[in-house]
């Protein structure tokens, strides 16, 4: 699979892609698979993939993943299937786990998703990509694009032993991710300031057992409150203004980070990273609990701000961007995935458009429409200003329940009834969507408001003791409409007691302009 490139050599092909780990793999496979005469060519610049965030998948990438790169059996084989999330909330009267308030689903997940090892499933991709005749360079780092609408688009490469290479190609696809490869050097990339998140994360061993008998004994109605198992679900710890992941991989590791809005949280300044981390995390009680006898691998803790980006071109007549390099909005949901299933396959139609003979520049402007409109809409629907009440029981549950109620019925339906092509047009890609995009945009805003009232008052987690609220789950059939409507009434509720403290609250993320194309 590995090739190097020859020292000054120009080597010419169909399709060139920065980046072999998920993104740029799946689109060079699909790439091969629709057309087996392309030569593709893949430049990977690791001699091997390590662990990267990006590790819960939700229904719809698990979607790409199985039904369209087929990789199911190897998921189940290889990998953990997903219990949906849950969510633990706090307050300074919650002295333990079983007095945390929960968040969660009562009942297994009914549609498949995955908790995946990315150093494994990034390999398996990239080899299942050469298996298709995909011609991979490995290691080789590019240090230079050179972009020609319409034209011959050149790249340079080095290879591990200092030789450099150019390629030229028609088409060149970014998937070099957090990199941002092109969008970078192109001064496309915008960072999201109306949503300064920041993270900081690692790998444990000795997280204990959500499921396991030591806790069933000592909290023996809080084990019996869930029929689902816990441990396999993406575990969310909140607090104002922040929120945790602990996420399980096959093995006995567990991907455990901390995302929090710079505007409401101050990192720990003090000691190592990895210490900083644990100090944060035990200061909640499920935390303090779950990670008590918990230690990080020192050699993976990772701390990075300006978590959310976009670029303000996302393709043209030679070039497209996807996945991370394309933009990133927030891990909350775990959406990385799904804007990657997105991105990758409207980027392999491009390609395969133009290599059709078709015109494609209308294309070309109604994919960065689409992902322009997809990226801003899913911010201010969901995201802005959403760590005002995050760390809020009866609020969460509220945006909870809508969030992914509305995802289900209105996102996961699509390839569950199309098939493979609703994945062309993302999520509120396309004006049909705006109804949806106002309504979600004017609970998230209510709530914050909320929130904001009561931080005024030093009333921020009155609810986080002792509550639970256990969802039967949901699917893409109608059914599903039954907790909106319940959490509709919820909303209302809260609306009449308190809301009307909250109508001149203003956020610190209330601007527009903010975010990069809300022109």
């Amino acid at each position: 699979m590995t090739e190097q490139p020859t020292d000054g050599a120009t080597r010419r092909t169909d399709v060139v892609v920065i980046g072999g780990a998920l993104a740029g793999a799946a689109a060079a496979t699909l790439l091969r698979r629709a057309r087996p005469d392309l030569d593709v060519l893949v430049l990977e610049r690791s001699p091997a993939f390590t662990r990267r965030v990006g590790e819960s998948t939700v229904e719809v990438s698990a979607y790409f993943l199985g039904h369209v790169l087929g990789l199911t059996r190897s998921l189940n084989d290889r990998q953990l299937v997903k219990q949906g999330m849950r969510f633990w909330f706090a307050n300074r009267d919650v002295g333990s786990l079983a007095e945390s308030s929960e968040l969660g689903n009562l009942f297994q997940s009914r549609l498949p998703a995955y908790q995946v090892d990315r150093s494994t499933l990034d390999e398996e991709v990239l080899a299942g990509a050469a298996a298709a005749g995909v011609e991979v360079w490995r290691p080789a780092a590019v240090r230079e694009v050179a972009l020609a609408p319409g034209g011959e688009q050149r790249v340079t490469v080095e290879a591990d032993g200092g030789e450099t290479a150019t390629i030229a190609a028609r088409w060149v696809i970014d998937a070099s991710g957090h990199a941002a490869v092109i969008a970078r050097s192109q001064g496309w990339w915008r960072h999201n300031a109306g949503h300064p998140i920041a993270a900081c994360w690692a790998r444990w061993r000795g997280v204990k057992d959500w499921d396991g008998i030591e806790l069933a004994r000592r909290f023996p109605d809080w084990a019996a409150a869930s029929f689902a198992i816990r441990g396999t679900a993406t575990n969310h710890l909140t607090g104002d203004g922040w929120w945790a992941w602990l996420i399980p991989l096959r093995g006995g590791d567990v991907s455990v980070g901390v995302v929090y809005d710079e505007r409401f949280v101050d990192w720990p300044a003090d000691g190592t990273p990895g210490e900083r981390l644990k100090r944060f995390l035990v200061a909640h009680p499920v935390g303090r609990e779950i990670m008590a006898d918990a230690e990080w691998n020192e050699r993976d803790v990772h701390h990075r701000r300006r978590l959310a980006y976009s670029s303000t071109v996302y393709a043209g007549d030679g070039f497209a961007l996807v996945g991370d390099a394309a933009a990133f909005l927030d891990p909350l949901y775990s959406p990385g995935m799904d804007w990657l299933s997105y991105t990758v396959t409207a980027a392999v139609e491009l390609v395969l458009a133009e290599r059709r003979g078709e015109p494609i520049a209308k294309l070309v402007e109604a994919h960065n429409r689409r992902f322009a409109r997809s990226y801003r809409e899913w911010f201010e629907a969901v995201y802005r200003d959403k760590y005002e009440y995050l760390g809020e029981f009866d609020l969460m549950r509220i945006a909870f329940t809508f969030d992914v109620g509305l995802y289900f019925l209105g996102v996961v339906s699509r390839p569950m009834e199309m098939g493979p092509k609703a994945l062309v047009v993302p999520i509120f890609g396309n004006r049909a969507t705006a109804p949806v995009a106002l309504f979600m945009r004017a609970y998230n805003r209510r709530l914050a408001a909320i929130a904001r009232a009561r931080r005024a008052r030093t009333q921020l987690g009155r609810e986080n003791r002792g509550r639970r609220h256990l969802l039967n789950g949901f699917t893409h059939r109608p059914g599903s409409t039954r907790p909106l409507v319940r959490a509709l009434a919820q909303w209302a509720r809260i609306e009449l007691r308190e809301g009307w403290r909250a109508w001149r609250a203003r956020g610190p993320g209330s601007l527009a302009e903010e975010v990069p194309g809300a022109g």
